[in-house]
């Protein structure tokens, strides 16, 4: 087992999973099969608790982990699937030490940061790392490790302690580090400084740990001489200083480290046997990033929402949309509008927010309101709507509201009421890990469903969930007789997963979160379903048997993401296929 260490200096947030997932990427271009692992220093189990303002959006996988939405990157760029053990914290790591002494496994020994919780680090990683992430169930041969926050933080000492201690246990041939630093440039002067790189590396190497390959977030491209001085006074050579500028796409990431020599000094550094035939993934990334380029043609898409002050609230609904504006050539425009904004309330309070928040909207508990108001305009005006978990319930609040009368004031999240109602399952005194989650199945029970031809016809797919409340089954006839139709189920027939309106372009609404599961070469059907709808192209594309046009198809000549796929003519596979 190869161990590559991604750790960040200077600032947190300075795009580590992006580079992780970029290398794990290259190397699995390679032939390798590559899995990951993301360490939160934080003292929370897990992600389930956080609001979406502190560390984004909560991913979730098909276990049912709660984790960081850096999970998701590493998923959507290696097409893996992790478990929820792929995430470690503090806290995880800290109640296993704790459930261990507790039954006295330490043999009345005092229990300590070094060597108890260290230990218990590598060890974790170690087991981690053999778990098969691919489809076809080989072990990992590399292990990518992403250490969250910055190199001298308090909460990640154990964490550098443990690494320090874990590259002698495994051999220098088998575990490197790279570290990933900011390269400023202040607007006064332009010069690109080097001052924070150095301080950064030098804490590093001060823990115990020496960088193999500094990886520099800058604006622009470094200049000769900024790389260096970076190797002169960071002890590395001028290739080991990469340059990871902004660049137009996330998906020209992996294609930047591949052009300067990533591959080839990892497979030198950790001798690893890689394949040298041309790598036909690659080619894939940068005819995906090409197109994204040269798109002309855009597409507006209204993301109604709580959280949406900070777009990492909804990583992976803007990942899915992306994918499925790029499949069917379309350059994505997001319009980020806060529910509480559309609620009439606010035009009393803050009559501002309320005539910006519209006329945004309308080019084509707390926000529920307002997200009931953006329903029943997108009902009404036949506009495209994708309803996604709580979205899909207030779709059916608001149908029962406006069409068959039935009075609304929020009681509808009381316990036991009309249209939505608690899961038997949840225990409202605790909040961590009780709702209903990870991959469950759906079945399609109508076979004229929009949503089951997007799906390429299947009987069922599997699908992530993370919800408390579901929509009340015994009202299914009173909706269905005004051509509001439950489509979706679970296998006991219990719940209603899918829901689809008559008579609209596309009004469709999904218990499940289907953008976990969205890939940039195989985009979410509902997602796919609703830019089509909205570029005008759904009827065409299901009159041809859900197959893309040529011109909306990726070339063979550059293989495939895994050996699976088959998108020669980009034909939707089914969820429960991947």
């Amino acid at each position: 087992m190869k161990y590559i260490l991604v750790t960040g200096g200077v600032i947190s947030g300075i795009g580590k999973g992006i580079i992780a997932s970029s290398v794990g990427t290259i190397l699995k271009s390679c032939g390798l099969h590559v899995t990951a692992i993301k360490i939160d220093p934080y003292i929370n189990i897990d992600a389930g608790t956080f609001s979406p303002y502190e560390h984004g959006e909560v991913f979730v996988l098909d276990d049912g982990g709660e984790v960081d939405l850096d999970l998701g990157n590493y998923e959507r760029f290696l097409d893996i699937r992790l478990t929820k053990d792929n995430n470690l914290t503090t806290g995880k790591i800290y109640q296993s030490v704790i459930n261990k002494e507790r039954r006295g496994d330490y043999l009345g020994k005092t229990v300590q940061v070094v060597p108890h919780i260290t230990d218990a680090i590598q060890e974790w990683v170690v087991k981690q790392a053999t778990v098969p992430v691919d489809d076809d169930g080989v072990e990992p041969q590399v292990c990518v490790i992403e250490l969250g926050g910055t190199v001298g933080d308090i909460e990640s000492m154990p964490f550098i302690e443990a690494f320090r201690q874990f590259q002698f246990k495994v051999k220098r041939e088998n575990f490197c580090n790279i570290h990933v630093s900011l390269v400023p440039q202040p607007s006064a002067t332009g010069e690109q400084k080097t001052k924070p790189t150095q301080n950064s590396v030098r804490e590093l190497r001060g823990l115990g740990l020496s960088p193999d390959l500094i990886m520099c977030r800058c604006s622009t491209a470094l200049e000769n001489s900024v790389k260096e001085k970076i190797s002169m006074f960071c002890h590395v050579e001028p290739k080991q200083v990469i340059c990871v500028q902004d660049v137009s796409s996330i998906y020209r990431v992996p294609l930047l480290l591949e052009d300067q020599g990533v591959v080839s000094y990892l497979s030198r550094r950790l001798n690893m046997p890689i394949d040298a035939r041309p790598r036909k993934m690659l080619t894939k990334w940068k005819e995906m990033s090409d197109r994204s380029d040269r798109l002309l043609e855009h597409c507006s898409i209204a993301l109604v929402g709580k959280y949406t002050k900070f777009s990492d609230s909804y990583a992976s609904v803007i990942k899915a949309l992306e994918h499925s504006a790029l499949a069917i050539s379309h350059k994505l425009e997001v319009k980020y509008i806060d529910s509480a904004c559309l609620e009439p309330g606010t035009l009393q309070e803050e009559p501002v927010k309320y005539h910006e928040a519209w006329p945004h909207f309308c080019f084509g508990v707390r926000g529920t309101e307002g997200k009931i108001h953006a329903i029943n305009w997108a009902r009404i005006q036949k506009k495209p709507f994708l309803g996604v978990c709580l979205g899909m319930q207030l779709a059916v609040c608001e149908f029962a509201r406006s069409t068959l009368g039935w009075k609304g004031n929020g009681s509808e999240f009381k316990l036991g009421p009309l249209q939505v109602i608690d899961m038997p399952e949840h225990n409202p005194g605790q909040m961590g890990g009780t709702m209903r989650l990870g991959k469950r199945r759906t079945i399609f029970t109508n076979d004229t469903s929009v949503l089951r031809k997007l799906y390429g016809d299947a009987d069922y797919v599997e699908e992530r969930h993370r919800h408390r409340f579901e929509v009340n089954p015994e009202l299914k006839s009173h909706f269905e007789e005004k051509g509001f139709r439950f489509v979706g189920q679970d296998v006991e027939g219990e719940r209603m997963e899918v829901i689809e309106l008559d008579d609209h372009p596309y009004f469709i609404g999904v218990q499940y979160h289907p953008e976990f599961t969205s890939r940039p070469i195989k985009p979410s059907p509902p997602y796919l379903g609703l830019l089509l709808a909205a570029a005008g192209k759904l009827q065409s594309y299901l009159q041809k048997g859900c197959r893309m046009s040529p011109r909306d198809t990726y070339s063979d000549r550059s293989g495939s993401s895994s050996p699976d796929s088959d998108i020669s003519e980009l034909k939707m596979p089914s969820i429960s296929s991947e």
